[in-house]
């Protein structure tokens, strides 16, 4: 039987699996393979993705 997980769960563990990554936020190119490697894992959509490229340019800001 196929577990059905929702999209925000998904969307969570994108963004551990790319914090667990170690990658260097702060380096526009790295930040978006790990973004995309995540959002091809974790099966995202475009919204998805536009959310984790934000969230992801905000923590280099702030971080």
């Amino acid at each position: 039987m196929t577990t059905v997980i929702p999209q925000s769960e998904l969307t969570k563990r994108a963004i551990d699996w790319i914090c667990e990554k170690h990658v260097d936020m702060n380096s526009p190119a790295a930040r978006s393979k790990a973004i995309e490697e995540a959002a091809m894992r974790f099966n995202l959509g475009p919204l998805e993705v536009e959310f984790l490229e934000r969230f992801f340019k905000c923590e280099a800001a702030n971080g």
